[in-house]
């Protein structure tokens, strides 16, 4: 039984388990492209694809007709067609609550980074300067942060944020609400009571495009605004276009819409910028935790066993 892992390695506890369940893993160079992964589920007759950091679509489902089962290596399952999997009598499972830790402390390391402007004051003594005499960084305390998107992320971000002193509410497209955190009554009034914007809704159709121009200029002037979510959730070129006003006195991101930005895209250098390779919830820890749970899927199916209603991604 050939299992295709989209990414070049596997958590040592998650190969345990696969090849104890019979399967043999199959490794993808970093990011495949759609059509690699199609090819190589072909080639390999996947029975399951554990996706990591490739998209699995409709060629991909096709080329290998005997695909049981596409399990993410994450919680956001944007990279792969369910749709499609769902007409084709394919499972899509995902690993919940894996790297929220993770993603949350990240969240933090973002806003702090912004607030104290440690990107710039370090670029500055590494080029030997120091400071000026009437430089100053912002206080954390006392920020109003606001949260769109109330998962189980948004939730740990929250009484991370409060430890620091930073009022938090909270918004969701779905009407969630986090315990404890008050909530916006609509996305207006969250955007502009927000000293900092903070996403952490999923990638749905209802959601691309979430934060826009008219968004952005409901925030206060000299908001920073913080994603580490999905890019799709922004328009990049109306972010970029507030910063270069001064409306946003910065950004911090994880994510951008293409994945990795273009060589020369501005998001890369922009001076108010801090942007890491979608990498929060990747840790030593949060790795094992996705790899074994997405492998519990695989083995399941591919011994008969039912998969943990939680993890099951519908249509």
């Amino acid at each position: 039984m050939n299992v295709l892992m989209t990414a070049p390695r596997l958590a040592p506890q998650a190969v345990a388990l696969l090849e104890a369940a019979g399967a043999r893993i199959h490794y993808m160079d970093p990011f495949p492209g759609a059509a690699a992964v199609a090819a190589r589920a072909g080639a390999v007759d996947a029975a399951a694809i554990l996706s990591r950091q490739g998209p699995v679509g409709a060629a991909a489902m096709a080329a290998a007709p005997n695909l049981r089962i596409i399990a993410r290596h994450g919680v956001g399952v944007d990279d792969v067609d369910v749709p499609e999997a769902a007409r084709r009598g394919i499972l899509v499972t995902r690993s919940p609550g894996s790297n929220t830790r993770a993603v949350a402390e990240h969240t933090l390391a973002l806003i702090l980074a912004l607030a104290k402007d440690l990107l710039p004051l370090s670029a500055g003594v590494a080029a030997g300067g120091w400071r000026g005499g009437d430089a100053v960084v912002r206080d954390v305390h006392g920020m109003r942060l606001g949260l769109v998107g109330c998962g189980g992320i948004g939730q740990a971000v929250a009484p991370l944020a409060a430890a620091f002193g930073m009022e938090v509410s909270a918004w969701s497209p779905s009407g969630r609400q986090v315990p404890g955190v008050r909530r916006a009554a609509d996305l207006p009034a969250l955007l502009a009571g927000a000293d900092v914007l903070s996403l952490h809704a999923p990638l749905v159709p209802e959601t691309r495009g979430l934060i826009g121009a008219a968004e952005l200029a409901l925030l206060p002037r000299g908001a920073m605004l913080v994603n580490t979510s999905r890019g799709g959730l922004l328009d990049e070129d109306a972010l970029l276009a507030a910063l270069d006003s001064g409306h946003l006195s910065g950004a911090g991101l994880d994510v951008t819409a293409t994945e990795p930005p273009l060589q020369g895209a501005r998001l890369r250098s922009h001076p108010r910028v801090i942007l890491t390779p979608h990498i929060a919830g990747v840790t030593a820890g949060s790795m094992v935790s996705m790899g074994v749970m997405a492998a519990e899927c695989i083995a399941a199916v591919l011994q008969g066993r039912p998969v943990p209603p939680d993890r099951l991604v519908r249509a």
